[in-house]
């Protein structure tokens, strides 16, 4: 049942990419990085502003902590990506957006001495090798010939942020409740993003653009990030993490039925191999059989 919880996130996420998709040109990067959680913010105030306020002990003691997670969650792996849409192909992003499973184990195990099971590195690298196959159009070697540039990077530096923030929620826990944590990180990543803001050419939120800011400020920003939270309360950074891969595919098979893109073959082998992955990654490993005595 609580994996249904990433699940859903994803899902909401890939509608996202879907609306963002369809309004590329009409938000400036630096606008849309503070309107989505500004909107989140004032639809969340009226319900929790109080509760926070009466928390306030709390927050100040984990003020530090719940910085640290807006800054990485919100603020950097979010803004990076709306920069990157500009310098890159959607290709180039979803493969790299498919790299925080791989990010987040290898933040584990190098700062935080974390294991990593051995099928949960067959699910990883399973899931990984679809989206690969996925993004290149059948030909995974497509995504070699590209090169690297600054928006690639972004991409990436944005898939670490986000990895870490998984891990560092999981083990500094907020006590303060999942809606709590998260209306305060909204409240921070808001002030963060102010000086952002300053710097872009145009703050107008353009007609075409109000149906991507609700989908982005409403369910990107609050639900799916609270889905996303419980889920890795529930079952933990890594296998949460291991969801992500399934963006890609939730994506195209979205755009199709809203856009009209053609669902190629190479569409259904990769969405196999990587819910093939996910499964892998989920099962828990038989435990080994006592010796028998002769």
């Amino acid at each position: 049942m609580a994996t249904l919880f990433p699940l859903l996130a994803v899902l909401i996420w890939s509608a996202n990419t879907v609306a963002s998709k369809a309004a590329a040109t009409v938000f400036d990067p630096a606008a849309i990085s503070l309107y989505r959680w500004l909107l989140a913010f004032l639809v969340m105030t009226p319900l929790f502003a109080r509760p926070l306020w009466r928390e306030r002990a709390q927050l100040r003691r984990h003020l530090p902590q719940l910085a640290v997670l807006s800054l990485l969650g919100m603020v950097a792996s979010q803004s990076l990506a709306y920069y990157a849409a500009h310098l890159t192909t959607a290709t180039n992003m979803g493969v790299i957006t498919a790299l925080i499973p791989l990010s987040g184990l290898l933040l584990g195990a190098v700062f935080f001495r974390q294991s990593i099971s051995a099928q949960a590195a067959a699910g990883v690298a399973l899931s990984l090798g679809g989206v690969c196959y996925l993004m290149g159009a059948g030909n995974p070697l497509f995504l070699l010939q590209q090169g690297v540039n600054i928006g690639d990077a972004m991409v990436l530096l944005g898939g670490f942020a986000y990895a870490l923030y998984s891990i560092l929620y999981k083990r500094w826990s907020p006590p303060l409740g999942q809606w709590l944590n998260l209306y305060a990180q909204v409240l921070l990543a808001v002030l963060m993003l102010l000086p952002l803001a300053a710097t872009a050419d145009s703050l107008a939120i353009p007609l075409a653009g109000v149906p991507v800011l609700l989908v982005a400020g409403i369910g990107s920003s609050i639900l799916a990030a609270y889905l996303w939270m419980l889920s890795i309360q529930r079952i933990g950074s890594e296998r949460t993490a291991i969801f992500m891969n399934l963006l890609p595919l939730f994506t195209a098979l979205l755009a199709s039925a809203m856009l009209g893109e053609t669902i190629h073959a190479y569409h259904w082998v990769g969405g196999g191999l990587i819910l093939a992955g996910v499964s892998l990654s989920q099962r828990k490993p038989l435990p080994a059989r006592a010796p028998q005595a002769a």
